[in-house]
């Protein structure tokens, strides 16, 4: 009984330190972390020279939800200047996407320049988004110096665009994902939301990763992308991540490897998103992404399993009266509230239950395994195939 008392002892002291740790390195992080230049609070659109930008929006099927965020983007754009452009493609939808995204458009602030595609059938091998994303680039304006890739459900503040050309430039980068606030309504999204920030915040040694090529250290999301024309060209664009279901990891990652630099940025007070809407949305969402998002199914296992048991051995060991679980519990809670302080997500009670959404991560890891194996992943009508390579309608 010595003897195991202990082992749990010396297992308490291991887990509480590491997650003191990881919380020491996401507040490092949240002070290293770029964004938006002091002298560009909201508003303010005419802090950098514009160069030519060519923004370009995918839409399949989002009749439901794209009102907010085009009008948003293309605010965005006319604020941006006439060095600006948008593209928006009717990815194949069936749902009105396409009639609505035209009478928008037709009342666009004069001067705008928008045009509207309509976007083939993905080829075999090729994945929806990807091949969406790959239609509107080689659509752009050949003069064009800068991408930005802004999904649907992206709401642009004003002064979104400026600000994110002015971060890529000023430090130097090929790549920035400038983060967007997460919006997040019911009880899922306030659980597994906040994670996508906190991960990165937590485990990705920022101003390495700015000069790294390493891939373990690519972070991104496809919500908000803007990359430098010629980087993006080099990397081989989309074509070289044409069957990844994250795309937009798998780009900075030929991003680097082609040689560029890229890191996600502070994008709270850029752009907004509320990603999914509800339970069901939230666990079909991650069922159709997760499996891909650590390498491998021993990644997953390893990754899932060390979150498990830093951030919920020392609960389960400050209930049954651990002083050490107790002050690892407390240091987990700590970092998930810093981070949320910084994102905007909601701070207080959620933060206390970081415990709960690592178990729901788990859930929702092994749930997307499972679909995987099975070969029933689906997004948006069209099946992902059991390799993780090709949709088909």
């Amino acid at each position: 009984m010595t003897g195991a008392r202990r082992r749990t002892s010396a297992l308490t002291w291991v887990t509480s330190a590491t997650a003191a740790a990881l919380t020491a390195h996401s507040v490092l992080n949240l002070g290293l972390v770029r964004g938006p230049h002091a002298a560009s609070p909201p508003g303010a659109t005419d802090t950098v020279v514009r160069e030519r930008l060519s923004v370009l929006v995918p839409m399949r099927d989002e009749a439901h939800r794209l009102e907010p965020g085009l009008r948003s983007v293309l605010a965005a754009v006319a604020a941006y200047g006439n060095a600006a452009e948008l593209l928006v493609l009717d990815d194949c939808s069936t749902d009105g996407t396409r009639a609505l995204v035209d009478a928008l458009v037709a009342h666009a602030s004069p001067g705008t320049r928008v045009r509207v595609l309509d976007g083939a059938p993905p080829p075999s091998g090729w994945l929806g988004k990807a091949w969406a994303c790959a239609q509107l680039a080689e659509a752009a304006d050949p003069t064009s110096t800068v991408l930005a890739l802004v999904d649907a459900d992206v709401h642009l503040e004003p002064h979104g665009l400026t600000a994110a050309v002015d971060l890529l430039r000023r430090h130097r980068l090929d790549l920035v994902s400038p983060w967007p606030r997460q919006v997040a309504g019911s009880w899922s999204e306030r659980l597994v939301q906040p994670l996508q920030q906190w991960s990165w915040l937590t485990t990705v040694p920022l101003r390495l990763a700015e000069r790294s090529s390493r891939p373990a250290f690519a972070a991104a999301n496809g919500q908000l992308v803007v990359v430098d024309r010629a980087a993006y060209d080099r990397a081989g664009g989309h074509h070289a991540v044409r069957d990844e279901v994250l795309d937009d990891i798998g780009l900075l990652r030929a991003v680097l490897r082609s040689g560029g630099h890229g890191v996600p940025v502070d994008g709270t007070s850029l752009a907004s998103c509320r990603m999914y809407r509800g339970w069901a949305d939230v666990r079909d969402g991650y069922t159709k992404s997760l499996w891909a998002a650590f390498g491998s199914r021993a990644g997953a296992i390893a990754v899932v399993g060390g979150l498990g048991l830093v951030y919920l051995w020392p609960l389960s060991a400050a209930l049954a009266g651990s002083p050490v679980g107790a002050a690892g519990y407390a240091a987990a809670v700590l970092g998930r509230a810093a981070v949320a302080r910084k994102t905007g997500a909601k701070v207080w009670p959620d933060s206390l239950a970081h415990p709960a959404s690592v178990v729901l991560l788990g859930w929702l890891t092994a749930r997307s395994w499972a679909g995987r194996h099975r070969g029933t992943l689906t997004w948006k009508g069209r099946r992902i195939a059991a390799d993780g390579g090709a949709e088909t309608d």
